[in-house]
């Protein structure tokens, strides 16, 4: 049989199965089953069709409906947390890869224009944080900013903006994908012209040993949140056999549950930069320790798990 015609036979069937993982648990195991021969016959004549990626993912869908109703039907909160946010990262991956490539290159910038401008890190940053920092330099002491405030007040505020920053990101992608792009870039920006700046008074890695104790988190919740930004900007550029509303609503909802998904992080990284950023002096075991500890988190939880939570999930289809 022909793709075309295997696909216009059972295309309203998918659709209808696609709006029905939250029936019945009778009715979704019968779909599954019946989905999982369409896969099994998909693999066999179209390997690598679009075809069979869409059915592949469709009966990932069904399998972790079916084992959350099995096995944590009571339990919403593990269940977000153990497989669908993993799931979800893993089924927009390029969107997180393209949200990493637009903030690199950011970075790029930021730190190739203020090795040609020495001024250029004074309109980004500003004269009075510049001048304030090159002063905390003299004394010795280039992150002593950190210091500054009572811990529990900059905890709070420091907590509250991140997380503001993470959803403007994630609305902005509401433009076409071209407004989480921008803020990205522009992060990114500040964040080459940042590091460049504390590289031309020769204290980089002294300042980098201390500012990315929070910063790991706080820099890569930013890029997850312009990931989430895509996935919402990018369902109304390719709405695929969608409608543009329909694929809209998907889109505005998974990446809305990925910045949702980062409040731990933000809170986290507020706390770190709140309480344990000011003790420029620790020991270099512990500070890269703990910058160490968090950028492995975010590859295994963000990238890693989801991969082979996807391989798990695909496998069990096909054995089913």
């Amino acid at each position: 049989m022909r793709e075309i015609v295997f696909v216009q036979r059972n295309e309203a069937k998918w659709r209808s199965f696609e709006s029905n993982l939250e029936g019945s648990p009778d009715e979704i195991a019968e779909q599954f089953i019946e989905l999982t021969d369409d896969l099994s016959y998909a693999r066999t004549f179209y390997p690598n069709s679009a075809t069979t990626n869409y059915l592949n993912k469709l009966a990932s869908k069904y399998h972790l409906s079916i084992y959350r109703n099995k096995k944590e039907k009571n339990n919403r909160f593990i269940s977000f947390w153990k497989y669908e946010l993993p799931m979800l990262m893993a089924q927009h991956r390029k969107q997180l890869f393209y949200s990493f490539l637009i903030f690199f290159i950011g970075v790029s910038i930021g730190a190739l224009s203020s090795a040609m401008d020495d001024t250029f890190v004074r309109l980004i940053l500003g004269d009075h944080y510049v001048n304030q920092t090159i002063q905390n330099i003299e004394k010795g002491e280039p992150t002593a900013i950190y210091k500054s405030g009572e811990q529990t007040d900059m905890f709070m505020s420091i907590t509250v903006n991140n997380i503001k920053v993470s959803f403007m990101t994630f609305i902005a992608g509401v433009i076409f994908s071209l407004g989480t792009a921008w803020l990205l870039f522009t992060n990114g920006v500040m964040l080459g012209a940042f590091q460049y700046f504390f590289y031309t008074k020769g204290v980089l890695i002294a300042s980098a040993l201390s500012i990315w104790i929070h910063g790991t988190l706080e820099i890569s919740a930013i890029v997850i949140a312009g990931c989430a930004g895509l996935v919402m900007g990018n369902s109304i550029l390719f709405p695929h056999t969608y409608s543009r509303l329909e694929s809209f609503k998907q889109g505005a909802r998974n990446g809305l549950k990925i910045v949702i998904g980062l409040v731990p992080v933000f809170i986290t990284a507020g706390f770190l930069e709140s309480f344990v950023t000011r003790y420029a002096e620790m020991p270099l075991a512990l500070s890269l320790f703990i910058i160490l500890g968090s950028l492995s988190f975010v590859i295994y939880y963000f990238v890693i798990y989801p991969h082979r939570l996807t391989n798990q999930n695909q496998l069990h289809a096909t054995k089913d």
